[in-house]
């Protein structure tokens, strides 16, 4: 049997979920405003004990590798990196925006819905993509500024469920056209991860170490210093 260690940490979700084949054996998350850097290690510990497994005993380790936010995908992928290396294990990339919506789908079961998953990228902006319930991508990952026009190739024959926590800022720009739904509330969780990441690794398509990189989408803009006298 195949123990994936699964790591999200690309929104405010902190999440870390053991697997045993596509169960859960083992899950740690917090909802709280990017504790990342104090809760993902500890997190990581937990989970193994509660399922009575070491880190040897792990097949492969997956993170959630964007888009999202800047520093939570830094501090996910650095964490999954390190640990792959130090455990001479594989690690393996998952596309957030494609978990979340294979997740949707298989929880909603409405065959004949699209899936837009939504992750919030500040203002009026969204990353985000379009699958269908097969989770075929229809639409490309992108930063997108939503207008009342969003979409309309896709809402004038098909229903859209938006999720995500990019989602319901959207709704009331996009006017909440008759097939689009708002109020699925999907919950953020590594728990998403896991059929990618066993197919993923059934097929041995593994990252390398030296090479992977967080799907960052848009460069990082910092803010200004909050420092009196500095400008």
């Amino acid at each position: 049997m195949i123990y994936i260690l699964c790591i999200e940490t690309t929104t405010k979700c902190c999440s870390v979920v053991l697997s045993r084949g596509d169960k859960v054996l083992a899950a740690k998350e917090s909802l709280s405003d990017y504790t990342h850097a104090e809760n993902l290690t500890n997190y990581i510990v937990d989970v193994t004990k509660e399922a009575g497994l070491s880190l040897n005993n792990i097949d492969a380790i997956a993170v959630s590798k964007g888009p999202g936010s800047y520093m939570g995908l830094r501090i996910g992928v650095a964490s999954a990196k390190g640990l792959c290396y130090a455990l001479d294990k594989p690690l393996l990339g998952i596309d957030t925006l494609q978990a979340m919506a294979l997740k949707a789908a298989a929880e909603l079961n409405d065959n004949t819905a699209l899936f837009c998953p939504m992750i919030d990228a500040r203002r009026m902006e969204v990353y985000c993509a379009v699958y269908n319930s097969d989770n075929e991508l229809l639409e490309p990952v992108s930063a997108k500024i939503i207008d009342e026009d969003s979409f309309r190739n896709f809402l004038t024959t098909s229903k859209m469920y938006f999720f995500g926590d990019g989602a319901a800022k959207c709704s009331e720009v996009l006017k909440q056209p008759p097939l689009a739904t708002f109020n699925y509330a999907y919950k953020m969780s590594a728990d998403a991860m896991i059929p990618l990441a066993l197919e993923q690794y059934n097929m041995k398509k593994f990252e390398s170490l030296a090479n992977f990189e967080p799907f960052y989408l848009k460069d990082f803009i910092p803010g200004l210093p909050k420092v009196k006298g500095l400008t």
